[in-house]
């Protein structure tokens, strides 16, 4: 289910699905330990004679963000029940702090009692061995912990704390756990349990016929029971009406630092764009990582999660976040890039949000020879992106550092790791992580890392570096032309792979549609009227074009990562969001006349039409429902609609 809601701050991020359950709490790093992972924290509502869960069918739900923030407006109503709901929830901008504000009004004739239910499905540290459940007697709460997380839900209603609690046991000999203890409107008091267990609170209101109050509901978060009831008292002295006002009104003027003039765009555009640089925030640990999704529910197809820095998704977030005025993230991620690289210059497949290397499939032999378990795209697009960022900002006395511990050592490795003879990069799995060979996309991003390399070492006088990565460059591009086009087809190839036979080497090519072919021009290696490229481009958007409503461009022919459809002549693939906007790019790099924009503005808008109402963007959607497949929100999604947005308005200001 997609993460409808996220919220955070670099060390607290909350998920809520569109339930409104909680379905990940990462900290004190975004993307390392998720101490609920995937389970669901719920919220129940009972009066005398019902019970209803949020996430019953009963309760008709819209959700969205507060215009321009990180703190949500989500309205709710249960006409069986008579309640209706305003809810904001944030997690305060500085303290690791999630509060919640539920305005609940009674839609019946007559007064009644009604309690509202918060259930805690903690697994401390991504497993449920060892967790404890307590009532805390002096902040009148309860808290889980482990280790040194430490974990405090409290509230306030009608200037009333907690009314009753439970601790209890879940999932194990038959123990369902304290939510099931709600049901029937009451909780037993057990004040405390360990092991594989949950807790549940409540409130009491008294409302009149028509009447609304306010519920107050918080967690606070900390390595120490001192330190969570610190915050807490925090909360009740500052209130959190306060607290979550602050809250939006920091990342209102966060996102709105500059003054865009966004042109002839609509509105669902504009507003998408704003969100997408909040929700990117969210996914980015303080300590520099930069998360490719945060959604932990593909650990149930995958028994592995997204929740990684890939650098080459890294890199092109901090492409966007720069492109856009945001470069405190960036500089983090070029930081922790420069502690993440290999002895020999080279990034691995992934690595976990503390920089140390994460799972891989990558076998690092064949045939008895050792090879490099990489895709060369990863090391090569953190020094594109490292020049991008120096281009945009000028920020000399800050580069000098990393031109050492980063661009050089990169830039040694891209040279060295070329065939002698090709000019090209040697073989190494394409950005989809499917396949081994030498690929365009690929090629052209060692093609940009070795300029900007070049360009860094002119920038510090290093002039007999300088002069090895250029023409290094040079000679990847000559490659390309040699190698990765075809005269025939009068497009370029997905990519070419070496064959041994009766001891000749022969180069096999890969004929594949396949929508990273953008690189050759979003990476700089030709224009993009270059006549080739646009063969090539048009080739693309014709043969990988979603034949449904759904719309869309699909990744390659044949792509059976989610496959819906075996109708690959309609729909060769599910529709991606990077490989749609990509064609947006495209149209964008090529138009003369404003009118000539037109097609990437489409496609601007059919990216709008496929987020969530909150904003959310997934990495791809079914062909024929529209829904969101895989993980939402993607991070390389929303950096890309970034990215895609701003080179249309500077071209759409440009052209007469």
């Amino acid at each position: 289910m997609p993460r409808a809601i996220v919220l955070g701050n670099g060390n607290l991020l909350i998920n809520l699905d569109k339930d409104l359950n909680m379905r990940d709490l990462f900290y004190p790093v975004v993307g390392l330990d998720n101490h609920i992972g995937g389970q669901s924290c719920s919220t129940g509502f009972w009066e005398e004679g019902s019970f209803s869960w949020l996430w019953e069918d009963s309760w008709q739900k819209e959700l969205a963000y507060q215009q321009d923030s990180l703190v949500s407006f989500v309205q709710a109503r249960n006409e069986q029940m008579g309640l209706e709901l305003l809810i904001s929830d944030g997690v305060h901008y500085f303290h690791n702090l999630f509060i919640r504000q539920m305005n609940i009004k009674n839609n019946k004739n007559w007064s009644r009692r009604v309690r509202i239910f918060f259930n805690h499905d903690f697994s401390i540290s991504g497993n449920n061995i060892g967790d404890t459940a307590f009532f805390d007697p002096v902040s009148r709460g309860v808290c889980h912990y482990k280790r040194n997380i430490y974990i405090l839900a409290n509230g306030i209603a009608q200037g009333k704390g907690v009314f009753q609690y439970a601790t209890g046991r879940k999932r194990f000999r038959g123990a369902e756990g304290t939510w099931k203890d709600a049901e029937d409107g009451w909780l037993e008091g057990n004040p405390i349990d360990h092991g594989s267990v949950d807790s549940t609170i409540s409130f009491e209101l008294h409302l009149e016929a028509g009447e609304e109050e306010n519920l107050w509901y918080w967690l606070v978060m900390g390595d120490r029971l001192d330190a969570v009831r610190r915050l807490d008292h925090l909360v009740r002295e500052e209130g959190p009406g306060i607290l979550l006002e602050e809250t939006k009104r920091y990342w209102r003027n966060w996102v709105n630092r500059y003054d865009w003039n966004f042109g002839d765009l609509p509105e669902k555009v504009v507003n998408l764009f704003k969100q997408s640089i909040l929700i990117i925030r969210t996914q980015c640990a303080n300590n520099g990582a930069i998360i490719a999704a945060t959604d932990s529910d593909v650990l149930a197809t995958a028994r592995d999660h997204y929740s990684y820095i890939w650098p080459r998704d890294g890199a092109l977030v901090a492409v966007a976040l720069d492109r856009v005025g945001f470069p405190e993230i960036p500089m983090r991620f070029f930081q922790l890039s420069s502690q993440m690289l290999t002895e020999g210059g080279f990034n691995l497949q992934r690595y976990n949000a503390d920089g140390t290397p994460g799972s891989s499939w990558y076998p690092l032999s064949r045939d008895g020879e050792e090879r490099l378990p990489i895709q060369e795209d990863e090391t090569a697009l953190v020094s594109y992106a490292l020049w991008h960022h120096y281009q945009c900002f000028r920020d000399f006395e800050e580069m000098a550092p990393f031109y050492w511990s980063l661009v050089k050592r990169i830039g040694d490795f891209l040279l060295s790791y070329r065939d002698p003879d090709s000019g090209l990069p040697l073989p190494s799995f394409d950005l989809w992580e499917e396949r081994r060979g030498v690929f365009s996309f690929t090629a052209a991003t060692v093609y940009a890392g070795l300029n900007a390399a070049a360009n860094f070492a002119d920038l510090f006088g290093d002039y007999k570096s300088s002069d090895r990565y250029r023409q290094g460059a040079a000679e990847v591009r000559d490659g390309m032309e040699r190698y990765l086009y075809h005269q025939e087809l009068g497009r370029f190839l997905r990519g070419i792979y070496y064959s041994q036979k009766k001891g000749k080497v022969e180069l096999i090519p890969d004929f594949t549609l396949d929508s990273s072919l953008y690189g050759l021009f979003g990476f700089g290696v030709f224009p993009a009227d270059d006549p080739r490229v646009i063969r090539t481009m048009e080739a693309v958007r014709d043969g990988l074009k979603v034949n449904t409503w759904v719309g869309g461009l699909a990744r390659y022919t044949g792509d059976w990562y989610y496959r819906m459809s075996d109708d690959l002549e309609n729909v060769p693939g599910s529709p991606w969001l990077i490989t749609t906007l990509w064609l947006a790019e495209w149209y964008t790099a090529v138009a003369k006349a404003r009118e000539e924009l037109q097609p990437a503005r489409l496609l601007l808008e059919w990216a709008a039409d496929r987020a969530l109402g909150s904003g959310v963007l997934a990495e791809q959607f079914h062909p024929y429902t529209g829904e969101p497949l895989s993980v939402a929100p993607l991070t390389w999604s929303h950096s890309t609609f970034i990215l895609a947005v701003a080179n249309y308005l500077e071209k759409w200001q440009a052209l007469p």
